[in-house]
């Protein structure tokens, strides 16, 4: 994984990191900011994520069964969701992806879910970037209430270096494929 990691953290650096001065979600300032969807909907990017993260993954597979499924909270899980499985499709490996909308849709198919969960799923929930990891441990919570096992959260980039501990506390492990330190920079942390 080294190879496809550099690469990852050379095409982070090259399409994903700006520098500066910019107001996180949070409200904290941060002279680093990661924009992981400007990699993951990337072609050649969101290849390098598939590999990582098809190989991170497998060593979740054990005598509790294979994960069967792959999503997260809209709109950062989505593209890393759905090219994780379209990506592991083409190898024969079949990934059910999903989304958890942000708030429940009142018409049509009602809820939060959109997408091929399924109540015993073995999921992995994704986010292109984490750094305390509520948006991931939110749709865990969602996937957990849908009968489905969330079992851990994979992130192209931990820039907060929390996001392991709360996954741990909720019973999940963490697969950060890249860290803010792979990158050159601190962690920024709560």
């Amino acid at each position: 994984m080294t190879n496809t990691r550099d690469a990852l953290v050379a095409h982070l650096m090259e399409h994903s990191i700006r520098t500066g001065e910019f107001t996180l979600k949070s409200g904290r300032t941060s002279s680093w900011f990661c924009d992981a969807k400007q990699t993951a909907c990337r072609p050649e990017g969101i290849l390098l994520v598939a590999d990582a993260a098809l190989e991170a993954i497998a060593t979740l597979e054990d005598e509790a069964g294979p994960i069967t499924a792959i999503g997260g909270l809209t709109a950062g899980a989505d593209p890393v969701a759905f090219g994780i499985a379209a990506v592991a499709a083409t190898r024969g490996r079949h990934l059910r992806s999903f989304s958890i909308r942000k708030e429940s849709k009142g018409h049509g198919v009602e809820g939060r879910l959109a997408g091929a969960l399924r109540p015993g799923d073995r999921v992995v929930v994704c986010e292109d970037t984490v750094t305390r990891g509520v948006s991931p441990l939110e749709a865990a919570a969602v996937v957990r209430d849908l009968g489905a096992d969330p079992v851990a959260v994979l992130a192209i980039v931990d820039r907060g270096g929390t996001c392991g501990e709360a996954a741990a506390e909720a019973g999940m492990s963490f697969l950060p494929l890249v860290t803010a330190p792979d990158l050159g920079f601190p962690y920024e942390g709560p």
